[in-house]
């Protein structure tokens, strides 16, 4: 098929891969001028790499990659070890590939390159897809500048705002879930308490922090999520300052306040809520990652995904059922998990952010005993998760 894909971010290039692994022919098209992210890191979990190394681009991700030796969370405030359970070996050995972390920039730019390198006229820059038309032999998608391109089927990897699935199913209301997060990048070597070399939740009374490092560990990333009344921009680009990024962690742990201070640039974004969409294709059109279920942050799968969906939609529509059922196979395939991920994340919201010392005794007092008792238990609650391959499916 001739499949054009709006959006080339994560997800868009992903699928750009699969379907180019499955024969078809691929057009992508970014409306940014260049194929770049604003700084950030994002949790590479094994199931997600199931995909890229069968892809074969996961030598190339592992160049610019952090292997994190454990999974830790710590008391914000003090800095307390509640539990860490080892992972560098143990996501191999356990869950048969690795768990890193990336700067989402050096993936990118792994996915762009394996695809121009097998299809040299696949991404289009600067150019998006506002809408499309369909019949049933074919689609049209309309670009920013008036151009139509014509197509077997288009692919709505265009994120949280898609207009995609806004011409699909009409405007959405999403939910302010009453917190803001923050993010930013800085060198370790400017940083005189560097955090952990592990994927590090910090908790405290109505917030969290997440530290890990990128890049072989010269970078150090923060991710702080604030319950608070007033909206923000939903937005990855909207930056905050530095004054209010400190004040809403202040008195925390050196190993989080440092990384504020010497971050170039901090971002702050609202963290809004989404129901289940009812249906995620439209005749030749078809949703995946952000685009149709976004994420919370809160057990770090937004991208990997949209990594799976990426996958599973191209294996769909190669097999010898109509493209309908092909769509609707790769819907019922994938709903449930991401739903599941969904509910994850919520759940982990308020795990996060116990606000008394009491409810912190009575939640963190256990997971204390289980990180020092039973580490292998705490491992098989993500085997659902992490151990999942779906390029075996």
């Amino acid at each position: 098929m001739r499949v054009l894909i709006a959006g080339g971010g994560i997800g868009g290039l992903t699928a750009a891969l699969a379907l180019d692994h499955f024969g078809h022919d691929v057009f992508v098209f970014e409306q940014s001028g260049v194929l770049d992210e604003v700084g950030a890191g994002i949790q590479l979990s094994p199931n997600g790499m199931q995909v890229l190394s069968q892809l074969g681009v996961s030598a190339r991700i592992l160049k610019d990659a952090f292997r994190p030796k454990a999974l830790e969370m710590r008391m914000g405030r003090s800095g307390k070890l509640l539990f860490d359970i080892p992972l560098r070996k143990a996501a191999i050995n356990r869950w048969g590939a690795d768990y890193l972390h990336v700067h989402r920039a050096d993936l990118i730019q792994a996915l762009y390159e394996a695809l121009v390198t097998r299809r040299p006229d696949a991404v289009s820059l600067g150019r998006k897809v506002i809408s499309y038309q369909k019949d049933d032999s074919g689609i049209q998608a309309t670009l920013d500048s008036g151009e139509m391109i014509e197509g077997d089927l288009l692919v709505g990897a265009d994120g949280i705002h898609s207009v995609v699935r806004a011409q699909m199913l009409g405007a959405e209301a999403p939910r302010y879930t009453g917190m803001t997060a923050w993010r930013g990048i800085a060198p370790v070597s400017a940083l005189s308490h560097a955090p952990p070399p592990t994927a590090t939740v910090w908790t405290g009374s109505r917030r969290h922090a997440v530290t890990y490092l990128l890049r072989g560990g010269s970078l150090a990333n923060f991710v702080g999520v604030v319950e608070r009344k007033e909206k923000h921009l939903e937005s990855w680009t909207a930056e905050g300052s530095r004054e209010d990024a400190l004040a809403d962690f202040k008195g925390w742990h050196a190993s989080v306040t440092g990384i504020i201070e010497q971050a170039p640039v901090l971002h702050r974004w609202a963290l809004f809520d989404r129901d289940e969409l009812p249906r995620w294709s439209d005749g030749r059109t078809v949703l995946l990652g952000d685009a149709c279920h976004p994420m919370l942050p809160f057990l770090a799968q937004g991208a990997v995904m949209a990594i799976e969906d990426g996958y599973v939609l191209a294996r769909e529509i190669s097999s010898d059922v109509p493209l309908p059922d092909a769509l609707k196979a790769y819907e019922t395939a994938r709903k449930p998990r991401t739903s599941k991920v969904q509910a994850g994340a919520r759940e982990n919201s308020k795990l996060f952010h116990r606000s008394n010392p009491i409810t912190q005794l009575s939640t963190y007092g256990p997971m204390w005993m289980a990180g020092r008792m039973m580490k292998g238990f705490i491992h098989s609650r993500n085997d659902w998760l992490y151990g999942h391959d779906v390029t075996l499916g």
